[in-house]
């Protein structure tokens, strides 16, 4: 009997993603070459968004036209209504998400196949981690701190009750749409890790194109009066960062053009360590013992 071949469907979320900076175009074709389909919730936009992504002229990708509320501004909930809405379009047995920041290396790519082939048949396994190369400031730095998240689940079977959960950062199960709806915590997916890298180009921009991003995007976690009193600044200081180191790496082919067109300088001296009394001892545990205390995991890993 011939085995049933693995689909995998890939979904994202984006809006007026040429304004704000977001290689939104190169993260949908990194991963192309392993979906059978990529579903895309496009909100409404007016810098050619939406035709950027039909030109990529593949038939795998779908488009769903959506409308964010800039009223929602619960902890980045919209941003999870977003990746929710392009999720309940997927026909694959595995879904795949990305970000519009997000980079999936070609090295990679069969790694990718394999892990879901090798897991597949293991139902308890219900999705992949991944690791993150959170890039700072510019394509040369990394942010390696603990305040940022190192792992996520980026691949998971779809399946009845997942849902996004928070501001779309990760996934887990629910009972039902209700629980979702009412704020229940839901269950962690159980999850292996696969060690492959996902590019995380979040902080990385011209910094007046930086500080622009944020100031848009911090009304979807805070109220008016906030924004009144904290988006005045004109240009991101990307110096205010507790640690840095340099990326000794190859970067993704889909992004090597955007690298060269890079127009600002970062200096930082990566020996420079910013933090409290309170982080450098964390840091020193985890450096020197192996342990990330207090580390925040949505998942359960298996």
């Amino acid at each position: 009997m011939t085995r049933k071949r693995i689909r995998i469907s890939g979904f994202s979320y984006i809006r007026n993603g040429f304004r704000f900076g977001f290689p939104f175009v190169h993260s949908i074709r990194s991963v192309l070459p392993v979906c059978d389909e990529f579903v895309v919730a496009v909100g409404e936009s007016d810098d050619g968004t939406r035709e950027a992504i039909q030109a990529i002229g593949s038939e795998k990708i779908r488009i769903i036209d959506t409308r964010w509320d800039e009223q929602m501004r619960e902890g980045g909930k919209i941003f999870a209504r977003q990746a929710n809405l392009a999720l309940d379009q997927l026909k694959g047995d595995w879904a795949f998400h990305l970000q519009a920041d997000e980079i999936i290396h070609e090295n990679d790519l069969t790694a990718i196949l394999e892990q879901v082939e090798k897991w597949h048949g293991q139902k308890e396994v219900e999705g992949l981690l991944f690791d993150f190369l959170n890039f700072w400031g510019d394509y040369w730095h990394i942010r390696c701190s603990r305040y940022v998240h190192r792992r996520e689940i980026r691949m998971f079977r779809n399946i009845t009750g997942v849902r996004s959960y928070r501001d779309s950062q990760g996934f887990r199960i629910y009972q039902g749409n209700e629980d979702y709806e009412k704020g229940g915590r839901g269950r962690k997916l159980r999850v292996k890790a696969t060690e492959i890298p996902v590019y995380h180009y979040n902080y990385v921009r011209n910094p007046a194109d930086m500080q622009e991003k944020m100031n848009y995007f911090h009304r979807f976690w805070h109220d008016d009066r906030w924004l009144e009193n904290n988006t005045n600044r004109k240009v991101f200081d990307y110096s205010r960062v507790d640690e840095l180191a340099r990326f000794e790496g190859t970067h993704p082919a889909v992004m090597q053009e955007v690298v060269e067109k890079q127009d600002w300088k970062l200096d930082f001296d990566t020996s420079r360590k910013n933090y409290s009394f309170k982080g450098r001892l964390l840091r020193w545990i985890e450096c020197n013992m192996g342990r990330r205390l207090f580390e925040y995991r949505n998942y359960r890993l298996i």
